[in-house]
């Protein structure tokens, strides 16, 4: 399995509705979390820790909170905000 990000929750439900433009700044803000994450979990199927924490990322238009879950090899997409701006 290799890692790979993915909508979790209602921010599935929320990308539906969003502008497309904002909606390509959280995709590649995703891919490199993806890639950080990859690089510094090479074995991420046999980590027996905590799950690193979540956090907040700013892209143009508003937001998005993500959770890194190691041994699934995913980056959850948990919550965008669309402001507008």
């Amino acid at each position: 399995m290799s890692w790979k990000w993915e909508y979790a929750f209602g921010a599935e439900e929320a990308a539906r509705t969003a502008p497309s433009g904002f909606l390509a700044g959280v995709e590649k803000r995703a891919d490199e979390l993806v890639r950080a994450a990859e690089a510094f979990h090479v074995h991420g199927r046999a980590h027996d820790g905590i799950d690193p924490k979540g956090g907040d990322i700013i892209v143009p238009g508003g937001m998005f909170t993500y959770q890194v879950v190691v041994r699934s090899e995913r980056v959850y997409v948990v919550q965008i905000t669309h402001l507008g701006f």
